[in-house]
């Protein structure tokens, strides 16, 4: 059995074991032992469907924010459980730049926006992008702390940034499409969910919303 054979059965042995017991520690454990993160996103991207649905749950997993562009290329998979889970681990790995204490601050400000305390997010939030100014998820955030106190043009300003250094935040690029929505300004909010889900086509929201922006446009 040649090498690349062995490791895509290899991976779905671990992959169907999980399926079975959903022992998340187990499977890290197991795929730790034998892949590194560069061996997964070569199965993400040329597997078969399996192969690609296990590589996809492990970078999640095991990963951080280098293995940013092939989550964000699987978002396009044929299989829509590959692009489920690539999804879910995009949003994880967003979440794996910068230093330890870093990642730490911006737990923090994601639970105070999750909280509705956007004042005490946006301060944090702008405490890490001043360390950090690169983190697009710090940046993400603290747009997401701006919509939270109705200030769009800062919310918008962030979600640029956001978008900017990470081009596969759907996230953001929504976003923006939300502020503009909230600033009467249909043409640029259509523009932004298209952008938004030509990056993932699973936003069935987005999709929605298109919809909707497209026919009340056709009526004026």
């Amino acid at each position: 059995m040649s090498e690349p054979i062995f490791r895509v059965a290899l991976l779905e042995r671990i992959y169907h074991g999980y399926l079975v017991d959903q022992d998340a520690t187990s499977f890290m454990r197991q795929v730790s032992a034998k892949y590194v993160p560069a061996t997964l996103e070569r199965l993400l991207q040329f597997g078969p469907r399996l192969t690609r649905r296990a590589a996809a749950l492990a970078i999640g997993l095991l990963g951080d924010y280098r293995s940013n562009a092939p989550l964000g290329q699987a978002l396009h998979d044929e299989d829509r459980g590959v692009r489920t889970l690539a999804e879910n681990s995009l949003r994880t790995v967003w979440c794996r730049d910068g230093s330890e204490s870093q990642r730490g601050l911006l737990e923090q400000v994601i639970r105070l926006n999750s909280a509705q305390n956007y004042r005490d997010a946006n301060q944090r939030a702008t405490e890490l992008i001043d360390q950090c100014a690169s983190f697009a998820e710090a940046w993400n955030q603290r747009a997401i702390s701006h919509y939270g106190q109705a200030r769009y043009v800062e919310s918008i300003h962030d979600c640029r940034q956001a978008a900017e250094l990470n081009p596969f935040h759907f996230g953001a690029v929504a976003g923006l499409g939300q502020c503009y929505l909230q600033l009467g300004n249909q043409l640029w909010a259509l523009e932004s969910f298209r952008r938004a889900l030509e990056l993932n086509p699973d936003l069935e929201g987005i999709r929605a919303q298109v919809n909707a922006l497209e026919r009340r446009l056709k009526q004026n």
